[in-house]
């Protein structure tokens, strides 16, 4: 290392890229702002295994550098999550239900997080994204407002001294139809994202992130360019 450690490159960004429809558009958000972009999928086990071969397809379409993680051996302990546990049914229903406990994976956003940090220290990036937004509130622990600014507390001292990059999370306060909204202005490829959790070769349209993601793109009065296996079913919110 030399004296120019703590100096980050301005212009780039690692993006925490999942596949889908939220970092699908955090991509076209920075590439909008004209950063250099570093997508960073993490390959956990998950049982929609299929949203990594849609992050390669927005990473693609952005040319993006991209990197997948395997971490298949960490995912493989975490027993007792629908999205890891073969045991556990991905349920269906409002995304705010309490029974879409059953999709927390334990500290998940910590470690992808921490891992892009990691990335971008190396690269001295100036910009870590997560896409975390106020609908995943409910359920999700990992990501409140009240995680970020840990998540900003232990990144600044982990890396004291060194490029620390700035966590981002923009879309944080955000409702889903706002991020739909935000990625069809700008020209985000959704229809290339991936958001259904169950795993199969169409969205199910009935688990709670398609739930969601049909809600999202029905309420702002966008097309919706996803195909669905059940596109009617309806959910009252709890």
């Amino acid at each position: 290392m030399d004296q120019d450690d703590s100096r980050t490159d301005p212009f780039t960004a690692v993006v925490v890229l999942s596949g889908g429809l939220d970092s699908t558009t955090l991509m076209a958000h920075y590439a909008a702002l004209q950063y250099r972009l570093i997508a960073v999928t993490v390959d956990y086990g998950q049982r929609h295994h299929r949203e990594i071969d849609a992050a390669r397809a927005v990473a693609a379409h952005f040319g993006a550098e991209h990197h997948v993680v395997d971490l298949r051996g960490y995912g493989a302990l975490l027993r007792g999550s629908a999205l890891t546990d073969d045991r556990v049914s991905v349920p269906d229903g409002h995304y705010a239900e309490q029974s879409m406990r059953a999709t927390v994976v334990p500290n998940r956003n910590a470690v992808l997080a921490n891992v892009a940090v990691s990335i971008g220290v190396a690269h001295r990036a100036s910009v870590v994204a997560l896409g975390m937004h106020a609908g995943d509130h409910f359920i999700y622990p990992d990501c409140r407002p009240e995680f970020v600014a840990a998540l900003r507390e232990l990144v600044a001292t982990a890396n004291e001294g060194f490029a620390v990059p700035q966590v981002e999370a923009p879309f944080l306060s955000w409702a889903k139809t706002d991020i739909a909204t935000h990625g069809v202005r700008l020209g985000a490829p959704l229809e290339l994202s991936w958001s259904c959790y169950k795993g199969g070769d169409r969205h199910c349209g009935t688990c709670g992130t398609c739930y969601e993601r049909r809600e999202a793109f029905r309420h702002a009065g966008l097309t919706d360019p996803t195909g669905y296996l059940d596109d009617v079913t309806a959910y009252p919110a709890p």
